[in-house]
């Protein structure tokens, strides 16, 4: 029998990335394509949800993941050569491998884009993240964004306080933060434990 899919996996996808250097909004699969679980991406830190983002001012599951985890500032951003200023430059910006100090949570409302991660080998990782599928990546997990070959996407900003979307780009692995997310998640591999399990 086969197991129900998990309804995240339609709003988000996750897979590793080859090598090329050709346009960054391309899905970049490897061949044969390797997919990554959304359990795999949560073993990394990098939580998931899939929310109705056709009624999101009234959806009391966003309320209560907000409620709980202390999202208390939201915004929304457009990212499109229309809407966002100084468009080129942002997308640079955001393709350029960096971390930040608190949470970066997405909730894609509209359009799609791609947010980059590492495995524990510093491999890359793309997540796809559709209308309706929310990400949180820890403080300290290096990472990046891109729109995929649509050009757009409209996004929720969620923000536990006052907002601080200072990017720090690598190499900043003496920040707090990123000693914190390499402690909490990184070393964290099965066969590092010092406990003996037959104890």
């Amino acid at each position: 029998m086969v197991a129900p899919q998990d309804p995240r996996e339609e709003v988000i996808q996750a897979w590793y990335m080859d090598d090329s250097d050709e346009d960054q909004r391309l899905p970049h699969h490897k061949d044969p394509k390797e997919f990554v679980s959304l359990d795999q991406l949560s073993e990394l830190g990098v939580l998931s949800w899939r929310l109705d983002a056709d009624n999101y001012e009234t959806d009391e599951e966003l309320k209560k993941i907000r409620a709980d985890r202390g999202y208390s500032y939201m915004d929304f951003c457009e990212v499109c050569p229309e809407k966002l200023p100084n468009y080129e430059e942002k997308i640079k910006n955001f393709f350029e491998e960096h971390l930040h100090t608190d949470e970066e949570i997405r909730y894609c409302v509209a359009g799609s884009g791609y947010f980059d991660v590492r495995d524990r080998n510093e491999k890359w990782i793309r997540i796809w993240v559709k209308k309706g599928g929310m990400i949180v990546l820890p403080a300290g997990c290096y990472h990046r964004f891109t729109l995929d070959t649509d050009n757009y996407i409209k996004a929720m900003r969620l923000f536990v306080g006052d907002p601080v979307w200072t990017p720090f780009n690598r190499p900043h692995d003496h920040l707090p933060a990123r000693k914190g997310y390499v402690q909490n998640f990184l070393q964290k591999e099965a066969g590092d434990s010092p406990i003996d399990a037959a104890a």
